[in-house]
């Protein structure tokens, strides 16, 4: 029987760290804006990675070890060095693009436990964002190759949609590998023809040498081509392909193609009773050109249709409450602060111009959601600029422990909605001053600078308990514009 205590050992490892007195080595991150004190036996016996570094950096007279890592920012830094003593990530109110990051650096670092764990998190949870930032992703980790899954899961949307790949003006720089890997697949939907063409074109862009007028190569500019497309030319079907196809788009670079290859590919219309030796790859298949559902989502991380309809039912100031069958509003998503991020200037990047909007967001600690509805236009064209509106409202729904819902609407319509310039970079959206959201870590998730006033100011009433604090932070939040159905 063994007795397990790691929870104590974790801890013990983690004031180990915090312990500024007995390290021999500093990390300096953020182009040696911040450093980190360190020991050398945790780093080397933690990762092969700092093992090799340590071994080649010479002390200084101190005694102590410097390492460099100029790129890396400090905040992910931090959590690596969490998990390197103790075993432990935060991730709480981390922003999508973080996890990402942190997954990078940790499989820079050879973690593969912890790189592994991220890239599952991800795919498991931010599906969404992985297809918002989908060619940033794609075109990176290919250069990789410990990403197997997610170069699976991107695979699965590009033999579906070739054209978010194909059709790209950086397609030519995709990694070889990446290329490959699609042209291995049965179930590319695009016509084998088009893929001939769209390989010959990345080809030619790796080739620098070749000359841009095709009756003007050589013989040693054929074989260079060949070279640079030998892992891909045995993936095209070059049987299914018709006489005037191969006529047309193949025979002016037959010299690139094995001579058995390009006499079998003919020999249908010559001998079509002789076997042939070639091997021949099945057509590929035709798929219903779906993305993966997004029905399979909630249209909302936060509320229910249940809630939709209780503010639909504010919006247009009905005295009977929509149900779930008459809510005559689509709630359209706009930002999603877990997949989008949590910065204000997220906010106005994204919702500026957008009228009809409804913010909310979920109070961390607590059952609570709030939120507000802005009638008008967001824009941060404005030095602090009031914006009048005579139907916006301030709210907190039932949820949880939260038994009844709260509105409140303007009574000061002069001074409704609050706008900032564009160099203010810790405001998001502001109800007259009621309601607020801000953060002087320019993340109105790292800091409990959030706001519903206890008293009434511009707004009819409060929407929070008089015995909570007016400050709090939150876990998420979500910007939907109002969109009258059709039908």
């Amino acid at each position: 029987m063994s007795l397990k205590f790691f929870d104590k050992l974790s801890q013990n490892f983690i004031e180990l760290l915090n312990d500024k007195e007995e390290y021999n080595v500093i990390i300096e991150v953020e182009n040696k804006e911040k450093s980190f004190t360190a020991h050398s036996n945790v780093l080397k016996f933690r990762s092969s990675y700092f093992r090799r570094e340590l071994e080649n950096i010479q002390p200084n007279e101190n005694n102590i070890k410097i390492i460099i890592k100029l790129s890396i920012s400090a905040q992910i830094f931090n959590v690596i060095l969490q998990y390197i003593y103790g075993g432990i990530v935060d991730l709480e109110n981390c922003e999508t693009r973080f996890i990402y990051d942190l997954m990078l650096v940790a499989d820079e670092f050879e973690f593969e436990e912890l790189s592994n764990k991220l890239e599952t998190l991800l795919i498991e949870t931010k599906g969404s964002w992985l297809r918002t930032h989908f060619s940033l992703i794609y075109h990176f980790i290919f250069s990789r190759t410990n990403f197997k899954k997610l170069e699976n899961f991107c695979n699965d949307i590009v033999v579906k949609y070739p054209n978010l790949i194909f059709d790209t003006d950086d397609f030519t720089s995709l990694e070889e590998s990446a290329l490959v890997s699609l042209l291995k697949r049965n179930d590319l939907q695009m016509e084998e023809i088009k893929i001939w063409d769209y390989i010959i074109k990345w080809g030619i862009a790796q080739t620098s040498t070749l000359p841009t007028n095709l009756d003007d190569w050589t013989k040693e500019n054929f074989l260079a081509l060949k070279t640079t497309l030998q892992q891909c030319l045995p993936h095209i079907r070059y049987f299914h392909l018709s006489s005037i196809e191969v006529l047309d788009k193949i025979e002016p670079y037959k010299k690139i193609l094995d001579k058995q290859i390009w006499k079998e590919i003919n020999q249908p219309l010559i001998a079509p009773e002789r076997p042939v030796k070639s091997i021949i790859l099945p057509p590929r298949s035709v798929l219903v050109t779906e993305l993966p559902p997004r029905a399979e989502e909630s249209f909302s991380a936060i509320i229910s249709e249940e809630h939709a309809a209780e503010i639909s039912t504010w919006i247009d100031r009905k005295t009977t409450a929509y149900t779930l069958t008459n809510i005559p509003y689509k709630f359209e998503l706009i930002l999603r602060a877990t997949r989008d991020g949590f910065a204000p200037q997220t906010f106005w990047n994204l919702c500026r111009d957008h009228t009809r909007t409804v913010v909310i967001i979920k109070v961390k600690g607590t059952d609570e959601i709030v939120g507000g509805y802005n009638p008008s236009a967001w824009d941060d064209d404005y030095i602090y600029k009031w914006v009048i509106t005579y139907d916006s409202f301030i709210f907190s729904l039932k949820n949880g422990n939260i038994q009844n819902s709260i509105i409140s609407r303007v009574k000061d319509p002069l001074y409704a909605i609050f706008k900032y310039d564009k160099k203010n970079k810790h405001y998001g959206p502001r109800f007259g001053l009621d309601f607020e959201m801000y953060s002087n870590k320019s993340k109105v998730a790292l800091d409990s600078r959030c706001c519903c006033r206890n008293k009434s100011i511009y707004y009819e009433k409060p929407i929070r308990a008089s015995t909570l604090s007016e400050y709090f932070s939150i876990i998420d939040y979500e910007v939907f514009k109002i969109v009258k159905k059709t039908t």
